[in-house]
């Protein structure tokens, strides 16, 4: 089979299985020719430069530019190691994640900013890079360039065994700097797509309240105040009961509206009962009779209760639209420190995350939680979709007991 021309991310800390030698001088034999002979004038270049910056830095600590001189060549560092792993991305197909930029600025001022730089672990380690990398540039330039001359029908074994090396270290140091580094860029993530999902919310909720209650309750003043005006004139006749007949269903139809809303944001039966009682409720608006099973020790923290419920809602909706199913299930269990729930179907299935079902919005909002979402939809067998929320303890408070009356 053909190696992709992208090959995906190695996972930093992981052993990447090694390509194997090649007799032949192809592409790929020649990119990692090309990288050994510029290793070294590359590596003449870093290790100048990791040195001249720890010496001087060194020498004037005794000074007020001693610790500074350090810190901003730890971040020039940084930028020697993203040039390092732009080449090897390019000659050796080596993709290591980017690690996380240092914050331009910081709490505590000049002081915040020199110790969060003196204390970067993804410089120290390019700058270790950097020193390691000039005797084995040496080395493999000297290799390279002989064996162009003298080696070339073993040079293709060499130059891959060589560049293993070199793979191996590009991974060991300039990837992001351990599992905490990964978790600060995910959580960065996940902060944003909270923040979006937030501003979507508000932007529904006006808009609802604009188009639907609001404008019935314009209406109804309207009405109200025309009926007051034939009033005040006398005239009562049957115009003004039938205004004031239409003024009454405006206003219970913009109660409905607002309790709609009101269900939409955090729904009544949710914070007085729970999932149990809130879920069947949802299923009973399903157009596909719905089984619901729910068993739970407790009630997890509202937070997510509130997004559970808010998932299997949305996946009924879907079920509602696009499944053609004759029944559906819903399952809500806790293992360990997890909340789990599946919603299954037997419809037409061919459902997908990247079909635009609203699918893709709530594996965005399960991810920011920290949570999965897995859908198994064959075509022409039903829908599976599992999610998974941590569990957290509810907390004590107004909101675990029953709503005032």
């Amino acid at each position: 089979m053909t190696e992709p021309l992208v090959p995906p991310v190695d996972p930093p800390g992981a052993a990447a299985a090694l390509p194997p030698a090649r007799f032949a001088y192809d592409g790929q034999t020649w990119k990692e020719i090309a990288f050994l002979l510029s290793s070294f004038p590359l590596a003449v270049f870093g290790f100048v430069y990791a040195v001249t910056m720890l010496a001087l830095g060194a020498g004037l600590t005794v000074t007020v530019i001693g610790l500074p001189l350090i810190a901003g060549g730890l971040r020039g560092a940084r930028m020697l190691g993203r040039a390092e792993r732009a080449r090897a991305r390019a000659l050796l197909g080596v993709r290591v994640e980017e690690p996380s930029p240092l914050p331009v600025r910081r709490a505590g001022g000049f002081f915040g900013w020199l110790w969060n730089g003196l204390k970067d672990p993804v410089g120290w380690r390019s700058v270790l890079y950097e020193v390691i990398r000039l005797p084995w540039g040496v080395l493999t330039f000297a290799v390279t360039l002989v064996g162009l001359f003298v080696l070339w029908p073993v040079l293709p074994f060499v130059a891959r065994g060589l560049t293993n090396a070199d793979r191996a270290m590009v991974r060991a140091l300039l990837s992001p700097s351990d599992e905490l580094e990964r978790r600060i860029a995910e959580l960065e993530s996940d902060r944003g797509v909270v923040v979006d999902t937030a501003a979507a919310d508000l932007r529904r909720i006006e808009r609802d309240l604009h188009d639907g209650a609001q404008a019935r309750l314009v209406n109804l003043a309207m009405g109200l105040g025309l009926a007051k005006e034939k009033l005040a004139e006398g005239q009562v006749d049957d115009t003004v009961a039938a205004m004031v007949d239409e003024a009454h269903g405006e206003v219970k139809l913009a109660l409905q509206e607002l309790r709609d809303l009101a269900r939409g944001i955090h729904p009544a039966v949710l914070t007085d009962r729970g999932l149990d009682a809130a879920l069947s409720s949802v299923a009973s608006r399903c157009t596909v009779p719905v089984k619901v099973t729910v068993e739970l020790p407790a009630r997890p923290a509202e937070a997510i209760e509130g997004i559970a419920y808010f998932t299997v809602s949305e996946l009924l909706q879907n079920i509602s639209k696009h499944s053609g199913a004759a029944q559906a299930s819903v399952d809500v269990w806790r293992t360990e420190e997890r909340l789990l729930i599946q919603v299954r179907d037997d419809g037409r299935g061919g459902a997908s995350v990247d079909k635009g079902t609203g699918m893709a919005g709530l594996a965005e909002r399960l991810g920011a939680v920290d949570g999965l979402f897995v859908v198994d939809s064959p075509e022409g067998a039903g829908t599976t979709v599992t999610a998974e929320l941590p569990w957290r303890d509810r907390e004590p408070g107004p909101g675990t007991g029953a709503r005032p009356r």
